[in-house]
């Protein structure tokens, strides 16, 4: 992708073009607390998507739960899908190419999949129109309402990147000298091209989300691991040069992480509040290189909703260009080698929000709302209702935070941070951030730059999640994944003062979603899910592993030499395990969260159909009622309490178990 930027750059210097100046304000870090945060309003979902179907395979079944739940959502799609205008079935003949047909065949096949999404017939009519967005450009809006419940697709038909033609949107973010011009799909109310520059894009993205003030941002990968595959393998996996997933995912969410940086930018610029939104980044093509994920009966579900998304010629949908994507469509999204429909993973996969007990018993929720971090008070102790949300700064922050509390009731958050997001071949550089409490529920310090595993810019935008915990000796230890795939460490000493990073040893990649524990001999123990094994290190030595694990596991404390008790799920299959012996019958997907209980472990996760389900004592409890989670897992907070962000991004507490 660098590569291909730079000759574009060096073409445009033949040429003689002219370079512009940079744009006159750029969003940066904005790490100081106190700005004010915006009132709640209705739950709004609004996903940013490369091609027409990204949503369908990388970021449901999260769509699916949200709009079943009632949550409105919007979808843009940043490229028209036109690719070579072959819209083929193999063993079919071939037809001419024509990208504006192909285009709208793929937006027909939306129009059928969320209309199936909704309840609806797959050939119920949307209304279709124009709005206007930022620089007087206008786009496509088709919108349909169905039972009380609401989509929009919003297309800008920006130019495909094919590995056979130019960059396009890999090289529009890299090169502010060039300019784009969108397709037109037929059949569409936009009946004139317009261009598009770097800026005139970060732009419009940020305009929609001023437009629409989404509560939760569904995003692609913005730093897709590095993936080193023979070029043949590449072509083949529709993969860029070096990294996992195909150059317009990473593009586009580079362009989405820009725009909302600008959007956050914008609303505050004369002091006005910081837009309450969640964000939640879904790996891509990361997908056929790791283990899936989803049982039989998600992935039947989820795999169900391309089968309308690809259509069929034969269909008479009322469309003349073509009725889907009729490559993607029957049995294929199950028969595709690659498997990208198999599995739904997380780009920063951790449990949130952190929840700490403050003195008297309330409970404080800490999350990033905004892209930055803040503190929600519950109002009562026990009361599940939480106040206002206090803003602490560190922006602009990925969605996650994670928890470690000092041996005096202090707590230490660590989070990571866009250090920097300019693209036009300027910095992009994430870095591990620390923000500590002066005192047990009190006020914090200043924000605390930890640096990374990784020199080099490039490189350390591949860190993961971090996760920490404190030893009963005071210390505290910190892991993050590296580019590497492997994990790396650093530790605080018991004076506060960090030791340097350095890499665990074992020789087995491994995925993000981490999980780190203090077992009753105070030994440190994490663990990851790898390629082959579940990898395991004990005070930073690798122990025995454990069977493959499609997902991030859950640990609690036991008895024993291995001193915990591993719960998981093998890949594809929806079955709880456990490393010490029988498990409890606790189907369903996605990560888990365990501790220690009365009578055993508590266990956390979600069941097949996606809501929340808490296991104590023998006794299985459903949250079927309240707002519907969204973004990162609930965490679990002592034996029966859950505390996880809702669509409305607002915090929700749920005590099954404090029932009658």
């Amino acid at each position: 992708m660098l590569a291909g930027a730079a000759a574009v750059a060096a073409g445009a210097a033949v040429a003689g073009c002219s370079v512009p100046a940079p744009p006159g304000h750029t969003a940066s870090a904005d790490p100081a607390p106190g700005r004010p945060i915006a009132a709640g309003r209705r739950a709004l979902l609004m996903q940013f998507a490369a091609h027409p179907d990204d949503d369908l395979y990388f970021m449901n079944p999260d769509t699916q739960r949200l709009l079943d739940a009632g949550v409105p959502v919007v979808c843009v799609y940043v490229t028209a899908g036109e690719h070579n205008g072959k819209n083929r079935i193999k063993g079919m003949p071939e037809t001419p190419p024509d990208r504006a047909a192909y285009s709208s065949a793929r937006h027909q096949g939306l129009r059928q999949a969320y209309a199936e999404l909704l309840g609806a017939d797959r050939f119920t009519p949307w209304r279709k129109g124009t709005t206007e967005l930022a620089g007087g450009r206008h786009a496509e809006v088709d919108t349909l309402e169905h039972g009380g419940r609401r989509v929009e697709l919003v297309f800008l038909n920006l130019p495909m990147h094919t590995p056979r033609r130019y960059m396009a949107l890999p090289a529009l973010w890299q090169d502010r000298a060039l300019e784009l011009t969108t397709h037109l799909s037929a059949d569409s109310p936009v009946t004139h091209s317009v261009t598009y520059d770097h800026e005139q894009l970060i732009e419009v993205l940020a305009g929609l989300l001023a437009t629409y003030r989404p509560t939760v941002v569904h995003t692609l990968d913005p730093d897709p691991d590095i993936q080193h595959s023979p070029e043949a393998t590449r072509q083949r996996d529709s993969e860029q040069p070096g990294y996992s997933d195909h150059g317009d995912h990473t593009a586009v969410a580079c362009f989405t992480w820009a725009a909302l940086l600008r959007r956050v930018a914008d609303a505050t610029a004369d002091g006005g509040p910081v837009p309450a939104f969640t964000t939640t980044a879904f790996r891509g093509y990361y997908n056929r290189h790791w283990p899936k994920n989803l049982p039989p009966r998600v992935l039947a579900e989820k795999a169900g909703h391309l089968v309308p998304y690809g259509g069929d010629p034969s269909w008479d949908c009322g469309n003349p260009s073509g009725c889907g994507d009729y490559g993607v469509g029957g049995d294929r999204p199950l028969t595709n080698w690659k498997g990208w429909v198999r599995a739904t993973h997380y780009r920063w996969p951790a449990a949130g929000p952190a929840v700490a007990e403050e003195p008297g018993g309330r409970l404080a929720a800490y999350g990033v709302l905004g892209l930055r971090a803040v503190r929600w008070r519950e109002q009562e102790r026990g009361s599940g209702v939480f106040g206002e949300p206090e803003d602490l700064g560190g922006g602009p922050l990925a969605p996650v935070l994670a928890p470690a509390t000092l041996p005096d009731g202090r707590l230490l958050l660590f989070g990571v941070r866009f250090a920097a997001l300019t693209g036009r071949g300027g910095a992009n550089r994430r870095e591990v951030v620390l923000l500590e409490q002066r005192s047990p529920g009190g006020p914090f310090l200043a924000w605390t730059g930890l640096g990374s595993p990784e020199r080099e810019d490039d490189r350390g935008r591949r860190i993961g999640a971090p996760v920490a915990v404190a030893a009963p000796d005071g210390r505290v230890h910190l892991f993050v994944r590296n580019a590497d795939k492997g994990v790396s460490t650093r530790v605080r000493a018991t004076d506060g003062a960090w030791g340097p990073w350095r890499t665990l040893p074992d020789q087995e990649e491994v995925q993000d979603g981490l999980t780190a524990l203090v077992d009753a001999a105070g030994r440190v123990h994490l663990l990851a899910a790898g390629r082959q094994h579940i990898r395991h290190w004990v005070d930073g030595s690798p122990a025995a592993p454990l069977p493959l694990s499609g997902d991030p596991v859950a640990a609690v404390p036991a008895p024993g030499p291995a001193g915990v008790e591993v719960f998981y799920r093998a890949p594809a299959d929806g079955r709880l395990r456990s490393s010490t012996g029988p498990a409890p019958l606790f189907e369903g997907y996605g990560p888990l969260a365990a501790a220690p209980g009365p009578r055993g472990p508590v266990l956390l996760g979600r069941d097949p159909r996606g809501r929340v389900q808490l296991l104590r004592d023998g006794r299985l409890a459903v949250r079927d009622r309240g707002t519907a989670p969204a973004g990162a897992a609930p965490v679990l907070h002592g034996p029966g309490t859950v505390v996880g962000l809702g669509a409305d991004a607002r915090p929700w507490a749920w005590r099954p178990y404090d029932r009658p």
